[in-house]
């Protein structure tokens, strides 16, 4: 069961707060050595990390006989589920959709500010003990809105040589038509250093075990862009007398079944709620099908008193979840006042499970206190933004001087040089 703190004094904070140590791997010098094998052997370093990690052999890509294939194996009701939260993610998303900017900073001096997408991107998408297709959707959207010319799925393939069929048919739906069957650390290499079956791509999305996270960061360091430092799963509960002790024990399991190394909190002004909810995620968690992980994850996770609202907003706004979920009578309060999260879910109707899923929100968010300076992935994150400046002879001659004066001041006599050519240019003109 969680760990119970009555009203801990501020310098205590940091340190009840303090996230699960990483498991302790060799994984720097493995992922190295990785690297610097795709990078040298390509395809054969890549097929012999399949054959000794995944226990695959075979061709990587996904046919479309295998599209196929798996679209017939899903059901109805899944296909109907996974339409709506398509339907939902593309509207909010399409929202987010960036419009240039243009100024005239002054007379004869145009500005402006273009979207244009990354033409090549690379997703991860884990398929192992939970196969996140969800994830398919919630970055195969903001791609497909981006207008990415070219987006590749690696995912690791199941026992029998496949990729779990709702993979497949999300991929499909957000007209992704590059998947491969190549998963780990290894997916990441490829995709990173590019080879003969892999493209090389300019950003890597999506969440993954260490190793993965290793790879990713591994692959930061050589000049390939990620979404975001990404880290264990993470709920924090904001909760007060108000709240129901059900709802929010099952929002706290619904984030410890992530995994062993995730962390739920609960916060609350109501010093009677923390036993009642611990009473209720014992009793929540009994016939739970990953209680191993929940209990696992209870053990380094806390429930905490403070006496007031704004005790408790700073103690949120130190966290930083990733999760934020407020049931209280002051929510407008709060909202006002939270400044570091990575998505915040607001009243008893709004589980995080709906953000996870289909509320329409992105659930791939920054973790592990990285919400104080990240945001979650956007159709931004699949874009990049090119400016563009043009002078008139009169925007020249009003501008040239001060940028004279400030290069000469800098000592950096060619940029003053540049500009000066200009101005002499024009006196003769007239």
């Amino acid at each position: 069961m969680p760990k119970i703190y009555i009203n801990p004094p501020r310098q205590q904070w940091l340190s009840i707060l303090q996230r699960p140590a990483p498991e302790q791997t060799q994984n720097q010098d493995f992922i190295r050595q990785l690297f610097e094998e795709v990078q040298r052997e390509g395809d054969h370093a890549l097929k012999r990390y399949a054959l000794a990690l995944d226990k695959f052999e075979g061709d990587w890509l996904v046919t479309e006989q295998e599209f196929e294939a798996a679209e017939a194996l899903i059901s109805v009701e899944l296909k109907s589920a996974l339409e709506l939260a398509y339907q939902n993610i593309y509207r909010f998303h399409q929202a987010e959709l960036p419009e240039s900017v243009g100024v005239e900073t002054m007379q004869g001096v145009w500005c402006e500010r273009r979207a244009f997408p990354i033409e090549k991107v690379g997703l991860y998408i884990p398929g192992g003990s939970a196969p996140l297709f969800s994830t398919v959707l919630m970055l195969g959207i903001p791609a497909q809105l981006a207008g990415c010319a070219e987006v590749v799925l690696c995912s690791p393939p199941q026992p029998d040589g496949s990729i779990h069929p709702a993979i497949l048919y999300a991929a499909k739906r957000c007209n992704i038509q590059k998947v491969l069957k190549i998963g780990g650390a290894q997916a990441i290499a490829g995709m990173a250093l590019g080879t003969a079956s892999v493209p090389k791509c300019s950003k890597l999305f999506g969440p993954g075990n260490r190793w993965v996270t290793a790879a990713k960061q591994y692959a930061s360091s050589l000049g390939t862009a990620i979404d975001m430092p990404a880290g264990p799963s993470e709920v924090l509960v904001l909760a007060d007398q108000t709240a129901n002790p059900v709802f929010v024990a099952a929002d706290l399991l619904a984030q410890a079944e992530h995994g062993s190394d995730s962390q739920v909190l609960l916060v609350s002004t109501h010093k009677a709620l923390l036993q009642q909810v611990e009473q209720e995620l014992e009793k929540l968690s009994e016939n739970l099908s990953r209680r191993s992980y929940i209990q696992q994850t209870l053990q380094h996770s806390c429930l905490i008193y403070v006496p007031n609202r704004k005790e408790a907003i700073d103690l949120v706004n130190l966290y930083a979840p990733e999760h934020l979920i407020i049931q209280s009578q002051d929510e407008q309060w709060y909202t006002e006042n939270v400044r570091n999260a990575g998505s915040v879910f607001l009243g008893d109707w709004s589980p995080e499970s709906v953000g996870d899923y289909a509320s329409g929100t992105n659930h791939t968010l920054p973790t592990a206190g990285f919400a104080e300076a990240w945001s979650g992935v956007s159709v931004e994150s699949f874009m990049k933004f090119i400016t563009f400046q043009k002078l008139s002879p009169e925007g020249l001659r009003g501008l040239g001087t001060a940028v004279e004066t400030l290069a000469h001041a800098e000592t950096l006599e060619a940029h003053a040089l540049a500009v000066s050519v200009r101005l002499s240019a024009l006196k003769t003109k007239t």
